[in-house]
């Protein structure tokens, strides 16, 4: 809180812990650019989640070169999620971390109107970014809200140290896994399962009950969950309309699809597999019936029961045609992402 580290007695039994997630999430609440995780040698997946929610906030993230390391489950782990800016032996952490840290805040913080206001002059250069990413990733960024965009790249000037705007598109010509890796970095998105408590259960008291009323027997269900990440909001939804229909007891047919633009999101979904700290968002029974842990404890896998209700595809739908007779469609913290344009469209 406010920059200070405070201890609270643990609630959770020993053993379902997650102090590192746990930690990391605040930092990234609290810091928000100005945190920074680094993911040392250790068992388990603790900190996976944690990555994400640091990066979302614009900090940096760093993991041990797992050859280095004596467990390497913890690296590999945050590793696999993309978002890690360096994989380093220890011996090399210190002199990159203040390099970092003497280019990322080595200057006043710039704020979001401050970054409004520098536009004009960088408008060519990122008018040329945005040309690169829709050469090599074929997605087109030039609508999506300035600001969001101008931090992503601030970002990533930060991490290879570039000074200036003209300097970080003359290294995005010569470097084709940076225009990957500001792709990735533009898309992250927070995401958990049954994020949002209250909204859910608003889903599944209010509106799920109402698409199964008026449709006989043997009808489709349509749902489409938009901007779906890495597939956990859609997954939620899919195990509220497998309960209602457990409680209807008659023969629907439910199909969810889930779209994103991210193919690396979207190969995560299709997989089912998550990290054993999803235990913290998802309610004891419905992990026992709708998960199997897998043999090494540090993952689950959705059941292929809930698994075999969604269709997962690649869709950028700023320019692919959206899907029809749909009774709900799900669009959370993707808009907030767009010009006010592209909203309307």
């Amino acid at each position: 809180m406010n920059g200070a580290l405070h201890l609270l007695e643990p609630t959770a039994a020993r053993g379902h812990r997650l102090p590192i997630d746990y930690l990391f999430s605040s930092l990234a609440q609290d810091q928000h650019e100005r945190a920074i995780g680094i993911v040392m040698s250790g068992t388990g997946s603790d900190g996976t989640l944690g990555v994400r929610a640091i990066k979302d906030g614009g900090g940096m993230v760093m993991a041990q070169n797992p050859a280095s390391c004596e467990f390497d489950s913890m690296p590999r782990s945050a590793l696999a999620t993309g978002f890690v800016d360096y994989e380093l032996p220890p011996a090399e952490m210190p002199a990159q971390l203040m390099a970092y840290t003497s280019h990322a805040f080595g200057r006043p913080p710039r704020s979001a109107s401050a970054a409004t206001v520098a536009l004009p002059q960088s408008e060519s250069a990122l008018k040329k970014i945005f040309i690169l990413l829709r050469a090599q990733t074929g997605h087109d960024f030039s609508q999506y809200k300035p600001t969001t965009i101008y931090r992503r790249i601030e970002r990533r000037m930060a991490v290879h140290q570039v000074e200036t705007l003209d300097a970080y598109v003359q290294y995005l010509q010569q470097t084709a896994s940076e225009v990957e890796a500001l792709f990735r970095d533009i898309l992250i998105g927070v995401t958990n399962f049954f994020r949002d408590p209250d909204a859910f259960a608003a889903l599944e008291s209010q509106v799920i009950p109402k698409l199964f009323d008026g449709k006989p027997a043997g009808s489709v269900v349509r749902v489409w969950a938009a901007g779906c990440s890495t597939g956990e909001e859609a997954f939620s939804i899919a195990i509220l309309l497998q309960e209602r229909l457990e409680v209807l007891k008659q023969n629907y047919r439910v199909q969810v699809f889930a779209t994103d633009i991210d193919s690396r999101a979207i190969a995560i979904a299709r997989s089912g597999l998550y990290p054993a700290s999803i235990a913290q968002d998802i309610t004891p029974e419905r992990l026992s019936r709708f998960f199997t842990p897998e043999a090494d404890g540090t993952a689950y896998r959705v059941h292929k029961g809930i698994r075999d209700l969604l269709v997962f595809s690649e869709q950028d739908l700023i320019k692919d045609p959206p899907f029809s007779k749909l009774d709900l469609i799900s669009c959370r913290n993707l808009m907030i992402y767009l010009g006010a344009d592209l909203q309307k469209n």
